[in-house]
């Protein structure tokens, strides 16, 4: 009787942790739809929701509303138009980005609803020969972040670079905190070419950005494309906007 019992206590655990996370899952796709229809998102932006799939990739890297967020190299503020929204209220979104590049998003962060994103001024540039990002040993400037974003970045990068963006990461996290990364696949071992330069084998992600002491705690396949080959420079017509990518959630240990 005794085993029975605790047999039910733990599927009742489960049950109701499973019904938790689906619960959370249901409920932050809604925020993020609602997001995706307000009017300072344009058509540019619009166009991309379908391969982006903004809606699941936010439920599944764990986001929510009373977080603080740091995005890592905001590009044209894609990413910023729906985070800045969903964490105005109760959480905060800094954007780490080199000071130049900041100036230029002033005009879009002036306006509600981005008006609460913070600047985060790093010491990063780019390097037009190696065509990559030079990156200055540094630090966010904090300890308590809930989640740090790297969309599609991770490439940019030199081995040396990367060690010490994945550092600032982190150092930025709270224990439990989580680093988000996704980026478009290589395939395993692959060798460095110029088709190539803009794919990252997840493997090697992983055992990088372990060494630093995260943990890997899940992955995805939402954004596999069978139609990309792995083999073509992902700005060619062919493949741009439909690579495949992979994603990948670190968490710093809790101890």
């Amino acid at each position: 009787m005794k085993k029975l019992t605790l047999l039910a206590s733990a599927l009742a655990i489960t049950v109701t942790s499973s019904f938790s996370s689906f619960a959370y899952e249901q409920s932050i796709e809604k925020q993020v739809k609602e997001v995706m229809k307000m009017e300072h998102r344009d058509d540019a932006d619009k166009k991309r929701d379908r391969n982006r799939r903004p809606e699941k990739a936010l439920a599944f890297w764990g986001l929510e509303q009373d977080m603080k967020v740091i995005e890592f190299a905001p590009g044209n503020g894609w990413y910023t138009k729906i985070l800045a929204p969903l964490l105005k209220d109760k959480g905060e979104l800094h954007l780490a980005y080199k000071q130049e590049w900041l100036t230029d998003l002033a005009p879009l962060l002036a306006k509600a609803p981005l008006n609460q994103a913070k600047p985060l001024p790093i010491p990063l540039d780019w390097n037009n020969e190696a065509y990559r990002y030079d990156l200055d040993k540094f630090d966010f400037g904090m300890k308590d972040a809930d989640m740090v974003l790297n969309i599609r970045e991770y490439h940019n990068f030199n081995l040396a670079d990367k060690a010490k963006l994945n550092q600032a990461a982190f150092s930025a996290l709270k224990p439990g905190g989580r680093y988000v990364i996704v980026d478009h696949t290589r395939r395993h071992m692959q060798p460095e070419t110029d088709e190539l330069v803009r794919r990252e084998d997840p493997v090697k992600v992983i055992i990088e950005v372990q060494s630093e002491g995260f943990i890997l705690e899940k992955s995805s396949d939402m954004f596999y494309r069978p139609d990309d080959e792995l083999r073509y420079e992902v700005g060619r017509k062919s493949v741009t906007g439909n690579t495949d990518r992979f994603t990948l959630v670190f968490k710093k240990p809790k101890k």
